[in-house]
């Protein structure tokens, strides 16, 4: 097989074709919602996206603008909730000088300098009550002051606005503004975490490896099924953002051109997710019988091939000590060396 037969992505059932990237799903849920999103693109309107870390909701707002016809212009994100509570405000609107204690000179906000382009403000949920008050406002009718001055401005921005949560019990908790919550609800889409979409797993597993192998220069000539069974089987708590990662960490490991679920961690071979980043709801285990059975199954298997190549070290790789060490027999080690891959 040669390695650009490994990456084919075998005709996606959906495809949603920016400048310079695409999202490409075959995930029925997410077609639908995916060709309803391409024809709010190309208005000006703003969207509203909901889903968990990492799902994928900044690619796809840069998605967003690139099929809109500001696609020419800037795109600038705002992480809303990587940033202290009073500077958002600055962030947003721009301040001028002597504003604030740190102010030392007058700063255009992101509303003056994406000019005619697109705003994407994520972590919308983190905004406070005067915050809420003042992106209103700027969406009905495009004006705001910036921070410590008197003066209006008028932005022509399109904006996207993100969040990891759900709004509407923000709302129900009065945390969040209901005549904004209206406002913004209007053209919202909820982006499916990747435990929902099990059809994109390998598709973007394979262009992950694709990115990492070049970037990292290293030549993957085969990918074993059992690394993409090892990807299908795990929950994916930390979403799209935490396959890439562990595809970077699997590609980086990979020694003789060939991937396996060796050079995955060892957690998501087990199938024991860790804690979701947005502190949800996780995928309970010992809720599921036939979860826990394959669960303690994988555990054990990589703890005996732990013992075997720490045995093995420690005996500078000779199986006769270490079949003597081990309390087994020449022939049961190199079984078990041959079943978990660690000939030597």
């Amino acid at each position: 097989m040669l390695p650009t037969e490994l990456f084919a992505d075998n005709n996606p059932d959906f495809t949603l074709t920016g400048l310079t990237r695409q999202f490409k799903t075959n995930c029925p849920r997410l077609r639908m919602m995916l060709a309803d999103l391409e024809v709010a693109a190309l208005h000006d309107v703003t969207v509203l996206l909901i889903g968990e870390t990492g799902s994928g909701k900044t690619f796809l707002a840069r998605v967003i603008h690139e099929i809109s016809l500001r696609r020419n212009e800037p795109f600038l994100p705002v992480a809303c909730g990587a940033l202290p509570a009073e500077l958002i405000e600055s962030e947003m609107f721009g301040h001028v000088k002597g504003a604030f204690t740190s102010a030392h000179a007058d700063k255009d906000g992101k509303f003056v300098a994406a000019g005619r382009g697109t705003i994407l403000l994520d972590e919308i949920d983190v905004l406070g009550p005067g915050q809420q008050v003042k992106l209103l406002r700027v969406m009905e009718s495009g004006q705001f002051e910036p921070v410590g001055s008197n003066r209006t401005i008028t932005s022509e921005a399109r904006l996207i606005v993100a969040s990891n949560l759900d709004l509407q019990p923000l709302v129900e908790q009065k945390k969040f503004r209901p005549d904004l919550y209206y406002r913004l609800n209007m053209i919202k889409f909820e982006i499916p975490p990747l435990r929902s979409r099990r059809p994109d797993i390998v598709p973007l597993a394979k262009r992950f490896i694709r990115e990492q192998a070049a970037k990292h220069n290293v030549q993957i000539l085969g990918i074993e099924a059992s690394l993409y069974a090892a990807l299908l089987n795990y929950p994916w708590p930390g979403n799209v953002r935490e396959l890439e990662h562990v595809i970077q960490r699997a590609v980086i490991y990979c020694r003789d051109g060939v991937l396996t679920d060796r050079q995955l961690p060892r957690h998501i071979v087990a199938c024991l997710p860790g804690p979701s980043p947005d502190g949800g709801p996780q995928l309970d285990p010992f809720g599921d019988a036939e979860f826990v059975r394959g669960s303690l199954v994988r555990q054990v298997s990589l703890s005996e091939r732990d013992i075997i190549e720490q045995t093995l070290f420690k005996n500078n790789q000779s199986r006769t000590g270490t079949a003597k060490a081990l309390g087994i027999s020449r022939v049961t080690l190199y079984n078990k060396m041959k079943k978990y891959g660690i000939m030597k």
